[in-house]
């Protein structure tokens, strides 16, 4: 199993494997590392360990050195550099007067270029904006278009919640996030109810899904008949997190009463209280059913 030492670039970022040779690192220590970018100053976060083959994609690339004190200080004058730099590009914007807003700039390590990311509904034409930015920084420019999310997880923010936004404070990447998480636990389908300052689906739908959906399965549905240790019911609300449903059951006054039971101790009502159709009507149903299948199929392949 080969050796690695994990890196992030950013504190809130993937975590990329390297080769640490002979070097020992210890958790937050500042490493060079060459990336498909360049040269880069990144932070150990998972130090000297052995990892299955399987882990590693692509080549392992080695680290170049244990970051010195002029690395260090080096990365953070590239850091104070970022105010102006967003100040001054801004400035250029407003004068090519483009639809696009400005969110992030980077320095790299060796400051042989410089990374604008912004957000845009539509396609910038930015060939003369690059123009004027290499003319004033007098070194490489890349602008990056980023979606909503990616700019959420860049800038930070208080989320519905009251908590800071998980994309920013520990998430390494996005997951898939869908609206059937939403339905799974109950909640409402109101966008501005389960949408975070991005305006997608909340991040935090995903965390809990596993544990919702295999609960889903052992409730029983909303006014269904269940069976109950007091007698027939029908099943008005499910608690999720207690696995309890509460079911209205009849009582041998007449009176009907609302009671709460665990889903171990309810079963879905015998089918034999049920209205059953004459022998020679269900035939009819049945084939009335498989005509109509039929039919419906046939019109699908015209």
């Amino acid at each position: 199993m080969p050796n690695i030492v994990g890196v992030k670039f950013k504190e809130v970022g993937k975590v990329y494997y390297f080769s640490p040779k002979d070097i020992e690192f210890k958790l937050g220590d500042g490493v060079i590392v060459e990336t498909a970018r360049g040269v880069e100053f990144g932070t150990i976060s998972v130090a000297n360990c052995e990892v299955e083959d399987d882990k590693i994609v692509g080549e392992l690339k080695s680290v170049i050195r244990k970051a010195t004190e002029a690395d260090v200080n080096r990365y953070h004058e590239n850091l104070k550099r970022k105010p102006k730099a967003l100040k001054d590009a801004n400035e250029r914007i407003a004068k090519h007067n483009l639809d696009m807003k400005l969110v992030d700039v980077e320095f790299t390590f060796d400051n042989s270029k410089v990374i604008f990311y912004f957000t845009s509904e539509n396609r910038v034409d930015f060939r003369d904006l690059v123009k004027d930015l290499a003319s004033l920084f007098k070194i490489r420019i890349e602008l990056r278009q980023i979606g909503v999310r990616d700019e959420c997880k860049l800038k930070g923010g208080l989320g519905p919640c009251g908590r800071p936004c998980c994309c920013n404070c520990y998430m390494g990447d996005f997951e898939r996030v869908s609206i059937k998480m939403a339905k799974n636990q109950g909640l409402s389908l109101n966008p501005t109810k389960i949408s975070g300052l991005c305006g997608k689906l909340m991040c935090c739908l995903k965390f809990e899904d596993e544990y919702y959906a295999e609960t889903l399965k052992l409730m029983p549905k909303l006014n269904s008949e269940v069976t109950t240790p007091d007698g027939n019911g029908t099943v008005e609300n499910n608690d999720m997190l207690k696995r309890t449903s509460s079911v209205r059951i009849t009582l041998k006054n007449g009176d009907t009463e609302l009671r709460v039971y665990p889903v171990d101790q309810l079963s879905k009502a015998s089918s034999s209280q049920q209205k059953q159709a004459p022998q020679g009507e269900a035939d009819e149903i049945v084939e009335t059913a498989e005509m109509e299948e039929t039919e419906e199929v046939a019109e699908l392949l015209d």
